[in-house]
């Protein structure tokens, strides 16, 4: 069974091209013109062990706002393209990632549902990363993931003074959870829910 999600988003701020493959070895391809973003959706791919094809071209010349958001509408919409029916998957996923003095837990449930809850440091409030990438950006792709994937996250960043590590440490937990709750599970027969639908 291939678990694939392509999307083509075009609005009049972007352009997002994305492919993603589940079940994947973590090979990633990003090109988002937002170096720290790409950075961390390489962090997605690599540790939630997806495929990740990315190519966004968005106005930039106002700032990275636009191209961060849609392409993480983009890559939510890739992962309910790809999880289909969402049948025999495990559906809840958890991870603990520490990355030096920052230390971030996620719980992910794919449940059909959107729902964030995200608690981070005041640090990231101000924050700018390599120039472009507001530290706010974090929270918003979460928002926006969840949002176009139908599925309930919750991050809690337990410790941290360094907002790269801070962001970092978030798409790697994030990534490990996914993983989990992605994973085929031969034990389901059907949807992992007693309502019969996610």
């Amino acid at each position: 069974m291939s678990r694939i999600g392509r999307i083509e988003r075009v609005t009049s701020e972007t352009k997002v091209s994305l492919e993603l493959d589940l079940d994947g070895t973590g090979r990633t391809d990003i090109a988002t013109g937002v170096g720290f973003y790409d950075h961390m959706l390489g962090q997605l791919g690599k540790h939630g062990g997806f495929d990740l094809t990315v190519r966004t071209d968005g106005d930039q010349h106002i700032d990275a706002h636009h191209t961060v958001e849609d392409t993480a509408i983009a890559l939510g919409s890739a992962f309910a393209e790809a999880l289909g029916d969402r049948a025999g998957i495990t559906r809840f996923g958890n991870a603990l990632v520490p990355l030096d003095e920052a230390l971030v837990q996620v719980a992910v449930d794919i449940s059909g549902r959107p729902y964030l809850v995200h608690d981070e440091p005041p640090v990231m409030e101000t924050a700018v990363i390599g120039g472009d990438f507001a530290g706010t950006l974090v929270r918003h792709i979460w928002e926006s993931f969840v949002t176009a994937s139908r599925i309930a996250l919750h991050v809690r960043v337990l410790s941290g003074r360094d907002a790269h590590h801070i962001a970092e440490a978030q798409f790697k937990s994030v990534a490990r959870a996914l993983r989990m709750a992605c994973a085929l599970d031969p034990r389901v027969a059907g949807v992992p829910s007693t309502k019969g639908v996610l």
